[in-house]
């Protein structure tokens, strides 16, 4: 009898399809043993030597899994195959004393793959094993070191880390370099054109021509502007120059981990970790690869399976005619994996989808992956591409008054010829058709027009553009993207505004500030690069751990214990104010919490006073304890059993423990009223005055999404903002 143990129940049920009766497969459920939580778990005099203990949720399945070794032949170690999974493998492997343990690693959960596997078993590799216990060891130093030092010098219940830190640098100076930037204004000039004898009217753009080199005209300004449509009002507008040629598009790459939660992201909104989850679904049902991968290699058996679609499908025009490789730009990149792509190329995700029951999420981002990769193999697209130079000059043929001898305008037009691999993947392009035209045409101007614009500051980051840059400085690696973006978030660090754009917090501003500062090699985005450059050198066995670990350490410790003395928490915490405490008497300053700014007594401990910095506004009155609720009540049926109140509550903003937003009335605890979307409103006299659901008369409330809704989940009314 074999055993083989994956991390997931669906992995094993996926896996117990393709093998047979000899073999047993059982899930371990993640990790079986880990640093403990409530100490720091790490010997520094014994060469960082780590304290590994089984987390009580492990202990059962561990119990079971020992028993199941004690009756099978051999064991079989088959968790993922990136260093996680190995680590995983070799804690499996001293928790249940397996002696020799047979270790196996697959892309893809295929009977083709599996059977290959298991034809070639290998030893855990203790490199990639050091490497991901070096990771995880820095990880606990970082947090275990600086979080208690951020309680004391800025406030409770904070934290930090040694890749997120990093990402929060960058979303501050993003925001920073937005609020400093100044706008420049210019200006552009197009001209409306036709064929003399007659047709469809097009624009050029005014431009800048050097040599055969077209460029932007600089305008810098309404004057400079004004001054040139007077000096072409009167000039003749002549065809120099027409160049046409044949412009080819090549496909994009298959998806790597990066790249997949960056077109997720642009495509449906999908989050980064929600992603993750969703694609570990499709891998371990059997019909995606690997998904934590930072590669773009593919294989022969992939490539021949694409080519057999293709040829079938859209005609034998419509496959590249040789396979596509695609060679990965990513620091790092661990170029023994595959890329992220369909396991079954040849079956059209319709049918995977009745096949496998995908619901909507599911479905969505497998037919990304699978059109991918598949467009990855198609026919470039052609498109036929015509610039036309038109030149303005005076009839007098004189020299202008800015000196010039003529204006240049530019035009071009595109046409698609042949769609290639866009017949399955769409990318967003422009068809521009020009009326034919000649070399020294003179052309009819309809009118000239002039348009002001400003530069724009840079964009704050999105998910997607987030993990692009992170990926680009070599932060972080393939399956880290996800919990840098949501643990940032959780900490109150970062924060997505209406435009789903990312925005530093108050406190997310604070402690990047006290880092840089102060700690500047852990936010230091050079540095850390180059420290996962020397993990991925662990596991080349090309360096030892421990002194990977001691290199950062010993400066780190030193440096740490300077700060202790020399940083005072009112540096950064604290600011005077002219207020007076209503209570005592004593100045009231503007205090720092972990969720932001607030009003508080100097007098602190002894004085508790504190007030918002800014107003909390009411939005209205609380439905449950500031009316009298007939039966049946008009608020819905959650509210008909309320208890009467003499005092009415307000509904107001809050939040919890962990910093989500919410809205509650000001009578808690004796009125229990909260909603996670804020209530909608209309001004009636004068006064905010909630609106109702016309289907069952609940609240109705505004979503992150812009949708009006019923608070009430039995009830779909819904409508777009």
């Amino acid at each position: 009898m074999y055993l083989i143990l994956v991390e997931s129940p669906t992995k094993s049920k996926t896996l117990g399809r393709f093998l047979g009766k000899e073999y047993q497969v059982l899930a371990t459920y993640g990790h079986v043993r880990d640093l403990p939580k409530g100490e720091f778990g790490i010997d520094v005099e014994k060469n960082f030597e780590p304290k590994y203990v089984i987390p009580l949720r492990a202990r059962k399945t561990i119990k079971l899994l020992k028993e199941a070794v004690a009756k099978a032949d051999t064991t079989i170690l088959a968790t993922d195959e990136d260093r996680e999974g190995e680590a995983i493998a070799w804690h499996l492997s001293y928790v249940l004393k397996l002696k020799n343990p047979k270790r196996i690693v697959f892309h893809e959960i295929t009977k083709s793959a599996i059977e290959e596997a298991l034809k070639n078993p290998r030893d855990i590799d203790i490199d990639l094993v050091d490497s991901q216990q070096a990771r995880r060891i820095l990880d606990r130093i970082v947090g275990y070191k600086l979080s208690p030092f951020l309680w004391k010098k800025v406030a409770r219940g904070l934290s930090a880390g040694r890749v997120q830190s990093v990402a929060v640098r960058l979303v501050v100076e993003r925001e920073r370099e937005i609020k400093n930037f100044k706008p420049e204004e210019y200006w552009t000039i197009m001209a409306f054109l036709k064929k003399i004898k007659g047709s469809p009217i097009f624009e050029a753009l005014l431009a800048k021509k050097d040599g055969k080199t077209i460029e932007k005209l600089e305008i810098k300004n309404k004057d400079e502007a004004e001054k040139i449509l007077k000096e072409l009002e009167n000039a003749e507008y002549e065809i120099s120059d027409i160049e046409k040629k044949e412009i080819n598009r090549n496909p994009l790459s298959p998806f790597t981990t990066s790249t997949l939660q960056q077109e997720a992201w642009k495509k449906f909104r999908f989050p980064a970790k929600f992603t993750m989850q969703i694609a570990q679904h499709l891998y371990e049902r059997g019909l995606t690869t690997y998904h934590r991968t930072d590669s773009l290699n593919l294989s022969s058996l992939s490539l021949s399976a694409a080519k057999k679609f293709i040829a079938k499908k859209f005609g034998q025009n419509y496959w590249a005619g040789f396979p596509r490789r695609f060679k990965t730009k990513s620091k790092g990149a661990q170029e023994a994996h595959e890329a992220i792509r369909p396991t079954y190329a040849d079956q059209d995700p319709e049918r995977i989808r009745a096949k496998s029951r995908l619901d909507d999420n599911h479905y969505k981002l497998y037919d990304l992956i699978w059109r991918r990769f598949i467009a990855s193999q198609m026919a470039k697209a052609i498109f036929d591409s015509t610039s036309v130079d038109i030149e303005a000059t005076p009839k007098e043929n004189l020299r202008l008054p800015t000196g010039r001898e003529n204006y240049t305008f530019r035009v071009s037009g595109q046409l698609l010829r042949f769609d290639g691999f866009l017949k399955i993947y769409p990318i967003k392009f422009e068809e521009k058709e020009l009326p034919p035209l000649q070399k020294k045409e003179i052309l009819e101007l309809v009118r000239l027009s002039s348009d002001q614009h400003f530069t724009q500051p840079p964009a704050r980051y999105t998910e997607a553009s987030l993990i692009k840059t992170l990926e680009e400085n070599g932060i972080g690696r393939p399956s880290t993207y996800a919990p840098i973006i949501s643990t940032v978030q959780e900490r109150n660090y970062i924060e997505k505004n209406e435009e789903k754009r990312f925005q530093p917090t108050e406190i997310g501003t604070v402690v990047n500030d006290l880092l840089v500062a102060h700690f500047p090699e852990v936010v230091d985005i050079n540095f850390t690069a180059n420290l996962e450059k020397d993990l991925d050198k662990i596991a080349e066995n090309k360096e030892e751990w421990v002194p990977t670990i001691k290199k950062f350490y010993e400066p780190f410790a030193e440096n740490l214990k300077q700060k202790y003395e020399k940083v005072s928490k009112k540096e950064f915490t604290e600011k005077k104010t002219e207020k007076i405490c209503p209570e005592c008497g004593s100045p009231i300053l503007i205090r720092l919490g972990k969720f932001g700014e607030f009003y508080a007594c100097s007098a602190f401990p002894k004085c508790k006073y504190t007030e918002p910095l800014k107003e909390n506004k009411p939005l209205m009155e609380c439905p449950k304890c500031s009316m009298r609720i007939a039966r049946p009540s008009p608020y819905g049926s959650g509210y008909a059993n309320a208890p009467m109140q003499i005092k009415g509550g307000e509904i107001v903003e809050k939040r919890t423990k962990k910093g989500k937003i919410f809205y509650g009335c000001t009578n808690y605890p004796n009125c229990d009223f909260a909603l996670w979307d804020k209530p909608c409103t209309e001004m009636v006299q004068g006064k905010p005055t909630p609106q109702f659901c016309p289907k069952c008369g609940s609240l109705l409330v505004e979503t992150k999404r812009k949708q009006i809704k019923c608070s009430n989940k039995e009830c779909d009314f819904k409508v777009e903002k």
